[in-house]
């Protein structure tokens, strides 16, 4: 049995090799935080352009976790985004990712938030009134943060986006989780999920009492499927809320700070530090993760149900908010997309499957080429108020050339289950 002195020394061992672990941690963050990361395979895209010969076909804003942003008219993304509008015209779509009304959502009329949350709401419906297409999803927060009651917050938010902005789609319509359906242009379909579905508390539609096509769970993956197979001759983007990859909180991935000072998570000013113990939440996070997280068994399911299925296509665009911040994933023939820092921004990791990212306020673009190509771009604000445009931090050509997502036209699939199309 060990003595009082051999324990010391053995808790004194551990102590100084988790505070050299932490100190190593901290100086890695503080070289490589808040600077853009990018894979070392594509550290030449700087020299790669779209080909100026080749007109635009239809270009694709993706927007996430607008919920807090400014409402003094100096918010930058907003301002950023509406430089873009001016550019793209009737032939674009803006895509808002989820997370539109921090902290939850639209409350009711009668709520002491009411006014603040309509504002925000306000605001970004003031930026959207454009020629081009609108779409709105939601996200976690606009159903009340997940809570059971989170369903008719959901539907207010979509009735208020409806009166307000009524050239939008808020879609799925109804808080179902059938995917939809949106043809943006010749060859290029746009299939909105609800992934909040799975993972939300309470009341969740499903069934022809809340004009749902989905009579369970695993019908909308069934919808989805066929959806896919029967457009194999597109090009395809499928958007949700919830990343299917991601280096960042939402992931598993936390700060050195979030190590030692893990009240923080509850409260921004609670620096009581605890070192060791404080290890223990991230490491909850990412073993068995709080419910809007990918380790959390609800998510986990739907991730793994839905990558089984988007496996299947290559050459696939899956745009996700969720986590704040920009990162793009290409892996198993498919490009998975985080937009997720419209007004916040938060830590994301380095390496990985990742290609690129970067903790900076933002948005990705899609821009669809009439010779069949489509690139992503990464616009940032330049500035405090987003009148001016930082230098783009990294672009890539997700599609070459012409022949679709599969890169072959095919026959399409008559669906025993449909899909809705908001068309």
């Amino acid at each position: 049995m060990p003595t009082p002195t051999l324990l010391f020394y053995i808790l004194l061992g551990i102590n100084l090799v988790l505070v050299a672990w932490l100190l190593w941690r901290y100086l890695q963050e503080r070289r490589y935080r808040r600077l853009p990361y990018i894979a070392p395979a594509v550290r030449d895209w700087e020299q790669h352009q779209p080909d100026p010969a080749s007109p635009l076909r239809h270009r694709i804003a993706l927007v996430g976790d607008l919920g807090a942003v400014a409402t003094d008219g100096r918010d930058p993304v907003l301002n950023l985004l509406h430089s873009w509008l001016e550019e793209a015209g009737a032939n674009s779509t803006v895509v808002v990712l989820g997370d539109n009304v921090y902290p939850t959502g639209l409350p009711a009329e009668t709520s002491i938030g009411r006014a603040a949350a309509e504002r925000r709401l306000d605001i970004q419906l003031d930026a959207l009134r454009y020629p081009g297409r609108v779409v709105f999803l939601s996200g976690n927060h606009d159903w009340n943060k997940g809570r059971s009651d989170g369903f008719q917050y959901l539907l207010r938010q979509e009735a208020y986006v409806r009166e307000h902005l009524p050239a939008a789609q808020y879609l799925p319509p109804g808080g179902c989780p059938d995917p939809v359906t949106v043809q943006l242009a010749d060859n290029l379909l746009l299939v909105v999920l609800n992934t909040q579905w799975w993972v939300q508390h309470g009341t969740r539609p499903l069934g022809a009492a809340y004009g749902c096509k989905a009579t369970d769970s695993r019908m909308p993956f069934q919808q989805l499927q066929l959806l896919l197979e029967a457009n194999r001759h597109q090009q395809i983007v499928v958007a949700g809320h919830h990343p299917l990859y991601s280096n960042a909180m939402h992931g598993g991935q936390f700060t050195t700070k979030q190590h030692v000072f893990p009240l923080t998570a509850v409260h921004k000013r609670a620096y009581v530090p605890l070192p060791g113990v404080g290890s223990l939440f991230p490491m909850y996070r990412r073993v068995v993760g709080a419910e809007e997280d990918m380790a959390h068994p609800r998510y986990r399911k739907m991730r793994r149900r839905l990558l089984r299925v988007l496996h299947q296509f290559p050459n696939i665009i899956y745009a996700a908010g969720h986590d704040h911040n920009l990162q793009y994933f290409a892996y198993k023939n498919g490009h998975y997309l985080v937009s997720g820092s419209g007004s916040k921004t938060a830590y994301v990791g380095k390496g990985g499957k990742a290609t690129f990212t970067h903790e900076h306020k933002g948005f990705f673009t899609l821009d669809f080429y009439e010779n069949g190509e489509a690139w992503l771009r990464t616009l940032e604000p330049g500035n405090a108020d987003g009148t001016e445009r930082a230098p783009e931090p990294f672009r890539r050509r997700l599609l070459a050339g012409l022949g679709g997502i599969s890169g072959a036209a095919s026959t399409p699939a008559r669906a025993s289950a449909p899909a809705s199309s908001a068309d």
